[in-house]
C-alpha cells in the first residue's frame, strides 16, 4: 500500500492531474501512477517547489522497483530538469531524455501515428512528437494527406497513457492564438497533462499557398509570433475575470513552450522571454553551440535567472538512421535519400549524439522519417538508450 504524497497548495492549480493520480493509486493501477507522479513533479518543479518535486519523483521510481521495471524504461517521464541529486551532488550526471519525432505530411494516417507513439511509449521514450505541416516536400508522396496537429495529439491523449505529447513547431501563421490556447489546453486536459507546445513563426509558403494561408513578410511572422507567445501563456496564467473565463490546462501554469531556430536576435530573445526549452533543428555542432551561447546571452539580458525562473532546458533535433550492423543503417539511410547525422551502428550513434550533449543539450528530438519502420525505435531503445547517460 503506498501513501500519496498530498499536493499543498499547488492542489488547487491542478486538481483534474491529483485526482486522477489518487484515483490510480486506489484502484492499484501502480504503472499509470508512477508516471502520474513523474508529470506532477515536472509541474511542481517548473512552478518553484523542487523539494516536493522530487519527492514524487523518488515515489515514482520506488514504484517502478517494487514493479520490476528497470533501466531507463523506469523513469523516462522524469524530465531533463528534475534535480536528480541534492544540492551540492555536483558528481550526478543530469539524464538525456529522447523524443520521438515524426513528419507525418511525408505520408502517414493517423493509424500509423497511433502505432509509432503507442511503441515509442512502451519502449521508454519520453516523448512523441510531430511537425505541424499541410503540404508534403522533398519529392515524398504525402498520400493519403495532411493530417492536423492538434486533432491528431487530441486523439493520441486518449489513447497514450504515459508518454509526452507535442509539435515541433506549430506555426504561428495557422492558427489564431486564442483558440490555440483553447485547443492545447484542452488536449493538455485530455492527456492528464503530458502536452508540450512548439510554436514557431511559420516558413514553409508553398502550404500556405496551397491552403489559402496568409504568408506574410519574415519581420511580419516574427510580430505575430511573439504576440501569440504572449497571448497564449497569457491567456494559461491569468485568473478568470467577472466575464470571461479563459482556457485553464493541467499543468500550471501551463504546458511547457518550447522556440527554437537559428535566428541571430529575435529567436533567442522569443526563447529567453517565454520558452521553457530552446531547440535548435537540424543544425551542425559548431551552429548548435553558437546559438546555446546566444540564449544563454538573451537570458542574462532578460535576467531570467534573476527573476527565478528555471534555466532553460536545451535541445537538438536531427534525423536518424541506426542499424546493429552497417548493413541496417544504410538501408534505413536509403529511405531518408542520403546518410543522416545520427548515422550507423549503436556504437557510432550514441558517439555522435554525446558530442550534442558535451554542448549542453538534455534533450534529443530523434526524427523518424520512416513510420512502417517500428524496429528502428527497437534498435534505438534497447541498443542507443542504454548507453547514454
Amino acid at each position: 500500500m503506498h501513501e500519496l504524497e498530498g499536493g499543498g497548495d499547488h492542489a488547487l492549480g491542478m486538481d483534474m492531474a491529483w485526482e486522477s493520480l489518487k484515483l490510480r493509486f486506489a484502484l492499484g493501477a501502480l504503472p499509470e501512477a508512477a508516471a502520474q507522479s513523474g508529470y506532477l513533479a515536472e509541474i511542481l518543479l517548473r512552478d518553484g517547489d523542487p523539494a516536493h518535486a522530487r519527492r514524487l519523483a523518488e515515489q515514482a521510481v520506488a514504484i517502478s522497483k517494487e514493479l520490476g521495471i528497470t533501466g531507463r524504461s523506469a523513469t523516462p517521464w522524469i524530465g531533463c530538469s528534475l534535480p536528480c541529486s541534492e544540492p551540492g551532488d555536483s558528481d550526478k550526471v543530469v539524464p538525456m531524455r529522447f523524443v520521438v519525432f515524426t513528419e507525418p505530411q511525408l505520408g502517414a494516417t493517423y493509424a500509423d501515428q497511433l502505432r509509432v507513439a503507442r511503441h515509442a511509449e512502451e519502449l521508454g521514450f519520453d516523448a512523441f512528437f510531430r511537425s505541424d505541416h499541410y503540404l508534403t516536400m522533398g519529392g515524398a508522396s504525402g498520400l493519403p494527406g495532411p493530417t492536423d496537429s492538434w486533432v491528431t495529439l487530441g486523439a493520441l491523449a486518449v489513447q497514450t497513457s504515459r508518454i509526452r505529447l507535442g509539435t515541433l513547431v506549430t506555426s504561428a501563421t495557422f492558427r489564431l492564438p486564442g483558440p490555440l490556447a483553447i485547443s492545447v489546453a484542452q488536449v493538455d486536459a485530455m492527456s492528464g497533462g503530458r502536452v508540450e507546445l512548439g510554436l514557431g513563426a511559420g516558413w514553409f509558403e508553398a502550404e500556405h499557398r496551397a491552403y489559402g494561408i496568409p504568408f506574410p513578410s519574415l519581420k511580419e511572422r516574427f510580430d505575430r509570433l511573439a504576440e501569440q507567445l504572449a497571448i497564449v501563456t497569457g491567456l494559461w496564467s491569468t485568473p478568470p475575470g467577472e466575464h470571461f473565463t479563459l482556457p485553464k490546462p493541467v499543468q500550471v501554469p501551463g504546458p511547457p513552450v518550447i522556440v527554437g531556430g537559428v535566428g541571430k536576435r529575435r529567436t533567442p530573445q522569443l526563447a529567453a522571454r517565454y520558452a521553457d526549452e530552446f531547440n535548435v533543428p537540424f543544425r551542425s555542432l559548431s551552429v548548435t553551440r553558437e546559438m546555446y551561447g546566444r540564449v544563454a546571452q538573451a537570458c542574462e539580458a532578460a535576467g531570467r535567472d534573476a527573476a527565478g525562473r528555471a534555466p532553460l532546458v536545451l535541445s537538438a533535433a536531427q534525423t536518424v538512421a541506426c542499424g546493429r550492423t552497417e548493413a541496417e543503417a544504410a538501408t534505413r539511410a536509403k529511405v531518408i535519400g542520403e546518410p543522416p547525422p545520427l548515422y550507423g551502428t549503436p556504437n557510432q550513434v550514441v558517439d555522435q549524439i554525446g558530442r550534442f550533449a558535451e554542448l549542453g543539450a538534455t534533450r534529443m528530438f530523434l526524427q523518424i522519417i520512416d513510420l512502417s519502420d517500428l524496429d528502428h525505435l527497437d534498435v534505438i531503445a534497447t541498443e542507443v538508450l542504454p548507453q547514454l547517460p
